[in-house]
């Protein structure tokens, strides 16, 4: 099978992934392409004004990228579970005198207009995220000479991508930073190492695969790549880095040698994502419904303030496994590391 990533220039295979909330910026994407690598702007919780702001910065610097959008794949939520969550979460959000949202927010994310950017003005590769867009979309982007590549978890959900047409996949495994990719939030597939994950998949699908999750060495990358992966794609090995847009609240809990654990929880945003554990972990995910993006927009100004109030507790600490081999450096210099 033929690599998506063979025209682009590519002098190590590792990818910076798009790390949506403001960890990935244009200069990240473009420090990944001169380490001889690649970089994907992140497009999640943006406006299509910011977008196309990014879209242009990394355009100047003339260098091939990617860039990763949500597709809709909401998780409804019942009113009185939303309600119940809301109050709870404004006893937390009286501390800081702000209000929260009292009736649930529904947003594709304005979907529809970061495809018309990338239809308008074409990029090397898209990535979608959440769910796979339907076939009218993935065939224009397509015509327009952009690679298409779709995150998946497991085998089945391989398996629906390529029979929806894409021409890659990013396989992401449970121990990845951040939000599960999983199309089925609410029963999301068994958790399998990265290297039997991307062997599975290769093995039964036929298209080149990129590996991400827990990648945190240039061990790990030459795993992934043996398992049959064309590239491995990595995250929290650079919230640290010199171009990292992480909060500091974010990036000092990471280095806080009193943080030894990271758990999947769904208190944060309504959808199954891993961080740091904290007291909002711990108090909150017993009683966190699913809802996405209603539970997101329901926490995400509580979760600004005490970020900018300095206070991790509230905060939702994004981490995958590896996240101990994070690093305060250029991310030229971790993704050069990382090459085997």
């Amino acid at each position: 099978m033929t690599s998506p990533l063979v025209d682009l220039g590519l002098t190590i295979p590792v990818i910076a992934a798009p790390m949506s909330g403001g960890p990935t910026t244009p200069a990240m994407v473009i420090a990944a392409q001169h380490a001889g690598g690649l970089g994907f702007l992140a497009t999640g919780y943006k406006t299509p004004e910011a977008v196309d702001a990014e879209l242009r910065i990394v355009r100047d610097a003339g260098i091939p990228f990617g860039v990763n959008v949500f597709a809709p794949n909401p998780v409804p939520i019942a009113a009185d579970r939303y309600q119940d969550y809301a109050r709870v979460m404004q006893r937390e959000a009286d501390r800081f005198g702000i209000a929260l949202p009292t009736e649930p927010i529904d947003s594709d994310d304005q979907f529809g207009a970061k495809i018309d950017l990338l239809r308008a003005d074409p990029v090397p590769i898209v990535s979608f995220t959440f769910g796979i867009p339907d076939r009218d979309v993935i065939r224009d982007l397509q015509r327009a000479g952009t690679t298409v590549v779709q995150t998946v978890t497991s085998r089945q959900e391989a398996e629906a991508a390529a029979a929806a047409g894409v021409d890659a996949l990013a396989v992401q495994a449970h121990v990845a930073g951040g939000h599960s990719a999983t199309l089925t939030p609410d029963h999301p597939a068994a958790p399998l190492p990265i290297g039997e994950l991307v062997a599975s998949i290769t093995s039964t699908v036929g298209l080149p695969v990129i590996a991400a999750g827990g990648l945190g060495t240039a061990a790990d990358v030459a795993g992934v790549l043996q398992a049959g992966a064309v590239a491995a794609a990595v995250g929290t090995v650079l919230l640290l880095a010199d171009e990292s847009g992480a909060s500091a609240t974010h990036r000092a809990a990471l280095e806080d040698p009193a943080r030894t654990e990271t758990v999947i929880t769904r208190a944060f945003s309504g959808r199954p994502a891993r961080g740091l554990r904290n007291r909002f972990i711990d108090t909150y995910e017993s009683a966190a419904p699913l809802g996405y993006p209603a539970i997101h927009y329901l926490t995400s100004p509580l979760r600004k303030a005490a970020a900018a109030a300095g206070e991790p507790e509230l905060v939702h600490l994004w981490a995958g496994t590896g996240y101990r081999h994070a690093r305060r450096e250029p991310t030229a210099q971790i993704l050069a590391r990382l090459a085997p």
